[in-house]
């Protein structure tokens, strides 16, 4: 009877009774370049989705994009974020930048320039950085458009809007750099 039982073993029997353990556990800080996620569409009770990317979003903190964005001599392309490439799934078979795509997950490289990037679907997954990467794991290039923003943009950032064409168009945006690529389902 817990009623005549001492504290200590009333503190043990419920203790002895819980179903979970407790311990010590140490969670590491936010990360400084944080993982995001943009779909379309964007609305959270859209489950029906076209795509989704998920990717790492690296700030300037006073640098310049041109030291944090580039092709690296070694392979020749940038991650496109922070940390690990980014994934992009389409849901549905896409024309993306007018070249056709399956419905499938892909890992999203870029080649920076000043006029145009080169977007690069590549058939490898959960890629941290661009270390591994292999041209011959190339699903697809694509040319992408550079415009500049009028405001500065801090974080590296991903969107999707659709347009009065009833396309979508992906963009990416850092420090006065847009880039954009349209993404449309492909009607059987």
């Amino acid at each position: 009877d817990l009623h005549v039982r001492s504290r200590r073993q009333r503190q043990m029997c419920i203790r002895d009774s819980s179903t979970t353990d407790s311990f010590a556990q140490k969670f590491s800080r936010l990360d400084v370049s944080p993982l995001d996620a943009a779909s379309y569409p964007s609305h959270w009770k859209n489950s029906d989705k076209l795509v989704k990317i998920i990717y790492g979003r690296p700030q300037l903190k006073g640098r310049a994009l041109s030291t944090l964005a580039f092709a690296d001599s070694s392979k020749g392309v940038w991650r496109t974020g922070a940390n690990e490439a980014p994934e992009v799934t389409f849901f549905k078979d896409v024309l993306f930048a007018g070249k056709k795509v399956k419905a499938g997950t892909y890992t999203l490289f870029t080649i920076p320039a000043e006029k145009e990037w080169t977007l690069i679907l590549n058939s490898v997954r959960n890629v941290w950085g661009h270390y591994s990467y292999d041209q011959k794991d190339d699903v697809l290039r694509v040319l992408a458009k550079v415009s500049k923003s009028e405001k500065s943009i801090e974080a590296f950032s991903i969107a999707f809007n659709k347009n009065k064409e009833e396309s979508i168009t992906m963009y990416m945006g850092w420090e006065n750099t847009i880039v954009s690529v349209s993404v449309q389902e492909m009607v059987k």
